[in-house]
């Protein structure tokens, strides 16, 4: 029973960390991005930018999750603190997906447009940062969920932007400008939650601070 609980709460958390990380990376804008970028090449070409902005993603996402723990315990950081924090970002994230009225790019003003800006900020910018830094603070099971996370949201980042032309032809550039305002409003709420819970986990410090401050009054 107790193994059936652990693998229960494991498959939430993991249902959590793709939901997120897909939610905030928005494989729909990188799919948008790379196809207009990439007209004009080769089939081999657009492969190898492709897979150059997966492996750069990936490496900077996986640093992060791995690093976070780290990162709060030099600049002396709690984890309700910066949940807030990234909560906060995270509001300016959807605020913008809403909106913009859309990003574009020259190819020819970019030295690489597998690393700027599909790697970054598309696939792995200040929100999806983020997003992993909260979502792996939780321990070694958190941190696993992560990762599953982060290779399934890139996993549709790569399937969208392989097939991105045939993509564009089925549903149209209406339909991938629809895509990311929903994925905005999930942002939000996600963001929303981030600041609930942050606020909920740091009460009791705050609660103890008030005490604190009572007492000494009193005596």
């Amino acid at each position: 029973m107790d193994l059936t609980m652990e693998i229960a709460e494991f498959a939430g958390l993991a249902l959590v960390a793709i939901a997120s990380i897909t939610a905030v990376m928005n494989p729909a804008s990188t799919t948008a991005v790379f196809t207009a970028l990439t007209d004009g090449m080769t089939r081999g070409e657009r492969r190898r930018v492709i897979h150059t902005a997966i492996r750069i993603a990936f490496i900077v996402l996986a640093f992060f999750a791995l690093t976070g723990q780290l990162i709060f315990s030099i600049f002396s950081i709690t984890i309700p603190a910066f949940r807030i924090a990234g909560g906060i970002l995270l509001v300016t994230v959807a605020t913008g997906m809403l909106s913009s009225r859309g990003e574009s790019y020259q190819a020819a003003d970019l030295e690489n447009i597998a690393v700027v800006p599909l790697a970054f900020p598309l696939s792995c910018g200040p929100g999806t940062i983020t997003t992993v830094i909260l979502l792996a603070s939780g321990g070694v099971t958190s941190l696993i969920a992560v990762f599953i996370g982060i290779i399934a949201a890139l996993g549709l980042s790569y399937v969208g932007m392989v097939y991105g032309p045939l993509i564009f032809g089925f549903i149209g550039e209406g339909g991938l400008r629809v895509v990311p305002k929903l994925m905005a409003v999930i942002v939000l709420a996600i963001a929303i939650q981030f600041i609930i819970t942050g606020i909920a986990e740091a009460m009791p410090q705050l609660l103890a601070g008030v005490d604190l401050g009572g007492n000494a009054g009193a005596v």
